[in-house]
């Protein structure tokens, strides 16, 4: 696997995007599950398109999958300044930095859109971040991504106890934590909200980051280039009433980001998923 990410890791992005778009279609039609998720997904979400506009965008983003998984060694592999260098476009970066400026640290909120690899690495060039992630089973994926992500001034989290002790410890510091508030957290870590018009089990760890810090929130999200020609990254602050439910908002403030390249969102994931252990929408409300 490590020589494989080599050997892609020195391919252009450019012919990595192509291959990638090709290779969207094959996991597409190769597996029924996956296909079948995407296309609920989209369908469910509200995005106000005809048919014929929802068909074009289910095709898009069939393929903005299959690049999201061929520039991963690129992003992995390659020199951290070729990564930084990649990013063509930088907006609202400006926030950012009053952000960190203000002295009670950064949480960098970050969906799963677009190449979203790429922000916590362009952080990290920067200022001193650390990044929750979910372990995989396979041990040497497990290294690959500690490889692949731990440059700079990155720093990574597992997502247990002792990775949210990891997160509060460095927003004692005053640094940059980076969160995907659109993964599905486990049992007791989140409760059920709307998003896209759906229940969807929603993280409640940012609003106990914030009560426990004063730490300020930044929605950050990668809109990949056309044609293999890097990445435009978009930065704007965020806050949020914290009399009323913050997974709430926090799903609003995503809908709304996702809403401007819903092509590169990654409709595959099971967003809607129960996790083991938690009573379903429809079971609490007969309660």
């Amino acid at each position: 696997m490590l020589i494989l990410f080599n050997v892609l890791a020195r391919l252009p992005l450019s012919v990595l995007h192509r291959l990638g778009a090709l290779l969207g279609w094959v996991i597409y039609l190769s597996s029924a599950r996956y296909a079948a998720r995407l296309r609920e997904n989209l369908q469910l979400a509200g995005l106000q398109c005809s048919p014929s506009e929802l068909r074009k965008l289910q095709h898009a983003n069939i393929g903005e999958a299959g690049k999201g998984v061929l520039e991963l060694p690129w992003v992995w592999r390659r020199p951290l300044a070729d990564v930084v260098a990649s990013v063509k476009q930088c907006h609202g970066w400006q926030h950012f930095e009053a952000a960190y400026a203000q002295g009670k640290g950064v949480i960098a909120l970050t969906p799963h859109l677009g190449c979203f690899e790429v922000i916590s690495l362009y952080i990290a060039a920067r200022l001193p971040i650390t990044s929750m992630y979910r372990p995989p089973r396979q041990k040497f994926l497990d290294t690959l991504m500690h490889e692949g992500r731990e440059r700079g001034q990155m720093k990574l989290a597992a997502t247990d106890m002792g990775g949210v002790r990891q997160l509060l410890k460095a927003l004692k510091r005053k640094e940059v934590i980076g969160v995907l508030p659109d993964q599905v957290p486990g049992n007791g870590e989140g409760e059920w909200v709307s998003f896209f018009g759906r229940p969807a089990y929603t993280m409640t760890l940012i609003g106990r980051l914030i009560e426990s810090s004063g730490a300020v929130v930044v929605m950050c999200h990668c809109e990949r280039l056309p044609r293999g020609e890097g990445y435009a990254l978009h930065f704007s602050p965020l806050s949020f009433d914290m009399a009323a439910s913050l997974p709430l908002q926090m799903n609003a403030a995503l809908e709304a980001v996702i809403r401007q390249y819903p092509e590169q969102y990654l409709w595959s994931y099971n967003r809607y998923k129960v996790p083991r252990g938690v009573l379903p929408p429809d079971a609490i409300k007969e309660q």
